[in-house]
């Protein structure tokens, strides 16, 4: 096989895994021998207060938005979720924004 060809392979690898590289998720640490619930969670994300990691360029606001509320109404901790503040590249590389939601009734 020659060079050029797996190049291409390669590239072309990168290309498609690259693709769900960019969805937002919700950015839950845990402390993995916590000896009661409530060190269990470690930082600012926790099910009160899900934290969304998010890429600005791919993701609409609606969507974070959304996945706060299924956060939120999953752990039975509100009806919906209210922005409290947004920072920059403190995530992943190819998500590297934050924004911290509140659950409220």
């Amino acid at each position: 096989m020659s060079r050029l060809k797996l190049i291409n392979i390669v590239l072309l690898a990168a290309f498609i895994s690259s693709c769900s590289q960019f969805r937002p998720f919700v950015d839950r640490r845990r402390e993995a021998g916590a000896k009661t619930p409530q060190s269990l969670y470690v930082g600012e994300s926790t099910p009160q207060n899900p934290a969304v990691c998010y890429n600005s360029l791919y993701t609409p606001y609606e969507d974070v938005k959304k996945l706060a509320d299924d956060v939120c109404k999953s752990e039975n901790t509100g009806t919906h979720a209210v922005p409290v503040k947004q920072t920059y590249f403190t995530c992943r590389l190819l998500v590297p924004n934050h924004f911290y939601f509140k659950c409220e009734k």
